[in-house]
């Protein structure tokens, strides 16, 4: 059965004055349920506070836009609270508890991407609030959360009635702890600043995120990257050579992409923008070209330390082959062989536009 690949935009899920809850579907988005991936964002305004929660899955937050704090309680750790600003990734391995705030004016936009072959329900992420209209204090009877923490049944009535919002909420006239610098160490890492793994002049520019740079992916089981694809530049036709899907979302930009999958047959072919989301199947060989005006994704890949095998360039598995491989199988002569392979003679997956 053949499965639609064709990128979407996230639609919102709930919100209000404090900012919206936004979710990727698996019923529009099908590669979602059959990778076992959850793809949301967050969008706080001045003064939104997400209240503190949990998710039945792994993640990679990446901001997208604007400053702001996330305090971040991995299990039975102390809490760290954290400056966050654009182009930060965010390692949330399973049981850790976050909430985020964003005291300026400008939107705070953050994108979560994860794992949720362990999750209730595949392709979709489930979040478990402490507190609020939906939170876990509800559910519970005043006999139960006073006799955990030892308190009387009017205090108890209180702290489960107060907070009447859902998820997010506006607040003021609370003072939320101050971000610590210190505690971003060994928590985050800004893809927009890390030193870069590729650097092509007119091509592109690649970060790559793994247990090198930040150590606490490995217990997410994701990698990630953020390429940045010059104007009307292309980046290679490659593939994941370790099993693992590729999640991508459009940053900035538009351009143009094309995924071939099983006996040759292309499965894709679409125009992409910003807030896009698409995903390429396991094998499948994906390539793209940016518009004038560039184009920039980030992915998260399904494994920590990815590898990728690309079919131009010189480091493309097709200039490994001896020419009369290559002859043979494309059934061409020697000169038609050579001409192919002194073609795209760079180190590189990134390619300029013509001139």
């Amino acid at each position: 059965m053949e499965i639609d690949l064709s990128p979407k935009l996230a639609k919102k899920v709930y919100g209000g004055d404090g900012g919206s809850y936004f979710a990727w579907s698996p019923s529009e988005l099908p590669m979602l349920r059959e990778g076992n991936i959850g793809a949301a964002k967050l969008a706080l305004e001045k003064n939104g506070f997400a209240l503190p929660k949990y998710s039945d899955s792994a993640q990679v937050a990446y901001v997208l836009q604007g400053t702001g704090v996330v305090g971040i309680v991995l299990p039975e750790k102390e809490e760290k609270v954290l400056p966050v600003k654009k182009g930060d990734a965010i390692a949330l391995p399973f049981g850790v508890v976050t909430w985020w705030y964003n005291k300026e004016d400008t939107e705070f936009v953050v994108l979560f991407l994860g794992d949720t072959s362990k999750a209730h329900k595949r392709g979709e992420f489930t979040d478990f609030y402490l507190n609020g209209s939906n939170g876990i204090f509800t559910g519970f009877s005043t006999e139960f959360v006073g006799r955990a923490w030892d308190l009387e049944e009017d205090v108890v009535k209180t702290l489960v009635s107060k907070q009447s919002g859902k998820g997010i909420v506006k607040v003021s006239g609370v003072n939320l702890p101050e971000p610590k610098k210190e505690h971003r160490d060994g928590m985050t890492l800004n893809c927009e600043e890390a030193p870069l793994d590729v650097d092509i002049k007119n091509g592109g520019r690649v970060v790559v995120l793994n247990t090198k740079n930040l150590p606490l992916v490995g217990e997410v089981g994701l990698g990630a990257d953020l390429v940045r694809l010059d104007g009307s530049a292309m980046c290679s036709p490659g593939f994941s050579c370790d099993s693992a899907l590729q999640v991508t979302y459009i940053v900035r930009g538009s351009g143009r992409v094309q995924v071939v999958g099983v006996d040759g047959k292309r499965v894709l072919e679409t125009t992409i923008k910003a807030g896009n989301l698409f995903i390429v199947p396991r094998y499948f060989v994906v390539s793209k070209i940016a518009d004038p005006d560039g184009l920039e994704w980030f992915s998260i890949i399904t494994t920590p330390n990815p590898i990728f095998t690309h079919l131009a360039g010189s480091i493309g598995c097709w200039k490994a082959l001896s020419p009369q491989v290559l002859q043979a199988a494309f059934n061409v002569d020697a000169d038609t062989e050579k001409l192919f392979r002194s073609k795209r003679t760079a180190d590189a997956i990134f390619f300029p536009p013509p001139k």
